[in-house]
């Protein structure tokens, strides 16, 4: 499948005739890589926004169903970024087997196929033992592309990048956003003008195939009796995520998120592009370099937080395949546990 994507890209790029590009244009349209389903219907999903409790709830939603948990995270699976993307505790993982936690070395990238790829067998191994993969995390592409798959997408143009990049400090990220807008506003609608990184990959995208991404990722749900039956996500009230947010970073900085930060940087290897666009880093390592005070990053790094977990939001509300669990906040993991179990029944 892989061999074939490459071929279409290949074509997309050569010099031939307009029907040659078309016709690699129906290939790249009718190829891309999707979970097994007969694997996908054994697993269970609590995904939601950061600060949520989704962690603390899949812990135990695990021991109830025996099952291992699989990190739904894009961040967490990076060594020594552990405080900054609140990465479950030893004795966490202890109590419950993880899987796909400190897998890659920060200065390297992981794409969403890499993912996908490394949770098929994370699976495989769990269910040959007879237990269950429970995925829990936030990250909403990971999520969609697992329950929908996902187009592997053409190699990253690393020049084109940095151009877009300067385009973005010299002009604003707004600019940049408008740049896409007027070349697939369908994607540009679904992402922030902050999101200065996926805005770029969706100019790229266009830019290397001539195919809007929004054309390329028409992935539909599966039919609904071919779907996963226990995918859920916690929708708890804004006032109360915000004040969660707010306790975790001061938690974080207590823990001591700062040296995290300044010891990655002292590292031999620079992070990788991925790695430094982690939520929380970017400001704390504008701090370090004497862009701004800690306040001012923390501040910075609060607000950015909140935003993220709006976007998390939206990206479940719009994903038919996750029912919400509606939260007050008041409830305890056992209640969550219950509605959960009942509705899977």
């Amino acid at each position: 499948m892989i061999l074939l994507t490459e071929l279409c890209y290949v074509l997309l790029l050569s010099r031939n005739s307009h029907s040659t590009r078309d016709f690699a244009q129906y290939l790249l349209r009718c190829v891309f890589m999707q979970f097994p389903n007969e694997l996908l219907r054994q697993c269970w999903i609590l995904a939601g926004p950061t600060a949520s409790g989704k962690s603390t709830l899949g812990l135990q939603l695990a021991e109830r169903i025996d099952a291992e948990i699989i990190a739904l995270d894009s961040m967490t699976l990076y060594r020594g970024m552990d405080i900054g993307t609140a990465k479950p505790s030893e004795v966490d993982r202890i109590r419950v087997p993880h899987h796909l936690l400190d897998i890659v070395d920060p200065a390297d990238e992981f794409s969403v196929v890499d993912f996908l790829h490394a949770a098929q067998e994370t699976c495989k191994n769990i269910t040959s033992r007879g237990k269950t993969p429970l995925f829990v995390g936030g990250t909403g592409m990971y999520l969609k592309a697992l329950l929908r798959g996902v187009f592997p997408g053409p190699a990253a143009d690393w020049e084109f990048r940095k151009k877009l990049e300067k385009t973005a400090r010299e002009e604003g990220s707004e600019a940049l956003w408008g740049q896409l807008h007027r070349i697939d506003p369908k994607t540009a609608n679904r992402l922030s003008a902050n999101d200065v990184r996926r805005v770029i990959r969706a100019i790229e995208v266009h830019e290397l195939t001539g195919v809007p991404m929004s054309a390329q990722q028409q992935q539909m749900p599966l039919p609904i009796e071919q779907r996963p039956h226990h995918v859920y996500w916690l929708s708890p009230p804004r006032d109360w995520l915000h004040h969660r947010i707010e306790q975790r970073v001061g938690e974080m900085m207590d823990a001591g998120w700062l040296e995290e930060v300044r010891q990655l940087l002292s590292r031999e290897l620079p992070l990788s592009r991925t790695a430094s666009q982690a939520l929380g880093y970017q400001e704390l390592i504008a701090h370090l370099a004497g862009e701004c005070t800690l306040s001012e990053a923390v501040e910075q790094l609060t607000i950015r937080t909140r935003q993220f977990a709006k976007r998390q939001h939206t990206w479940y509300r719009h994903i038919e395949e996750c029912r919400p669990i509606e939260i007050t906040g008041t409830e305890t993991a056992e209640d969550l546990i219950q509605v959960i179990l009942m509705d899977s029944k």
